[in-house]
């Protein structure tokens, strides 16, 4: 197994999830359609990857479309057919339906070329259209077919931005729940994934019945035993030598046990031991590299992905609210109910409805694994997220209730 600290892996590089993929292959088989959720770096993309791999070995085709780059349907479309391009005896019966637009040879042009020129045939009134014959050129394919669209969420959410009002991002729903229903058993077998969560989405905008097909399947983080199991195998495979306690000092530091970031702190710690010139890690050196390493500058990079994809989950008001809220749970350790009082307060005359606009925050923080109800109030389930956002806002950052006190 190589370290990763940012790649999707699979096959030999894949560790664990076994019960996860066992799950998902019965729901795939019988034909079920799935919604893939869990917080960031849980490793979603490397799981669908891996149940593709292997259900390729069991003479399924597999088609991955990651559809973040695209602003309306017509994007999307084209991007499920640059999956299918490979597949010829797919793409070659879709493109024979476009052929007053695709006037070239299938098994002549690249993926790239195949999905621009579909692009270029598709307008406000054929992307439905033509993208049913895609789903049907698929069902009618002499081998199973399962089909992964990623960061689905992202590209309802660029859409909702563009248009200003969610009715594309109905259409686009309401159709593909159509499509696969009309093709009953024989429809490929769909997978949705995302770096932001999708029922929070749609449940905001009043239209969680148009996901009603999908089967929502939750990828839980590691136990404390498989993160120090893997941060071991790590450590075996690249021969470097760490005292006892290293695998259970690194789980204490990060909290919870999310794959890339046990991946990441492997990977830090066997760097820092050849800075120092030494052969061996230390359990001291857990935590000076979470102190300089991952809270430092070379940790921003990986840290920043969280609030990028939370201020692309959320509209830009609710994104501000998000902020205090984490600043709060981060630097004062419990983001309370009196807390969320003093937010009202300080919000009610810039905010419309902001009781209701808070409860919307929190839930998508909690669905995406930033927070997690407690007794007190809301908490970070990651040491390593709350210490990052406590590091960015102490020392400049005032709790909620000083704030309402001083008003």
């Amino acid at each position: 197994m190589r370290s990763s600290t940012g790649r999707w892996v699979c096959g030999d590089d894949f560790f664990d999830r076994d019960a996860d993929l066992k799950i998902l292959e019965n729901y795939v088989n019988d034909r079920n359609h799935v919604l893939l959720t869990g917080q960031r770096r849980m490793g979603k993309t490397s799981v669908v990857m891996e149940l593709g791999r292997r259900l390729e070995t069991l003479d399924w085709v597999f088609l991955f479309a990651d559809v973040e780059g695209a602003t309306c349907a017509e994007d999307a479309i084209a991007e499920i057919a640059r999956a299918v391009h490979p597949v010829r005896s797919i793409s070659s019966r879709f493109a024979s339906g476009m052929k007053r637009w695709l006037n070239v040879n299938v098994q002549e042009i690249s993926a790239y070329d195949f999905s621009v020129k579909i692009r270029a045939g598709l307008d406000a009134g054929s992307w439905r259209h033509h993208g049913e014959q895609l789903f049907q050129a698929c069902a009618i394919h002499d081998k199973p077919v399962l089909l992964v669209i990623d960061e689905l969420p992202i590209f309802l959410k660029r859409m909702l931005q563009h248009d200003g009002d969610a009715q594309r991002v109905d259409e686009f729903l309401s159709w593909l729940r159509k499509v696969l229903q009309s093709l009953g058993d024989n429809s490929p077998s769909l997978v949705i994934s995302g770096s932001i969560g999708l029922e929070p989405l749609v449940r905001r905008l009043g239209m969680s019945d148009r996901i009603n097909h999908l089967h929502p399947y939750h990828l839980a983080p590691w136990d404390r035993d498989t993160s120090i199991k893997c941060f071991n195998l790590l450590a075996e495979n690249y021969q470097l030598d760490i005292e006892d306690g290293v695998a259970n000092a690194v789980y204490e530091a990060m909290g919870v046990g999310i794959p890339h970031h046990v991946q990441s702190f492997f990977a830090r710690l066997r760097d820092f031991g050849i800075m120092q010139g030494r052969d061996r890690v230390r359990v001291e050196d857990v935590s000076e590299v979470y102190r300089t390493e991952l809270l430092g500058p070379p940790g921003q990079n990986d840290l920043d992905h969280y609030q990028t994809r939370l201020k692309e989950a959320l509209e830009d008001e609710s994104f501000s609210i998000a902020m205090e809220i984490l600043a709060e749970a981060a630097t004062q350790e419990v983001f309370t109910e009196d807390a969320q009082h003093c937010l009202a307060q300080l919000y009610t005359t810039v905010v419309d409805d902001i009781a209701g606009r808070i409860s919307d925050t929190l839930e998508v923080l909690v669905h995406d694994g930033y927070l997690k109800l407690a007794d007190d109030g809301y908490r970070f389930p990651s040491r390593l997220l709350k210490d990052w956002w406590a590091a960015r806002f102490r020392g400049h950052y005032t709790p909620l209730g000083s704030r309402q006190s001083d008003d």
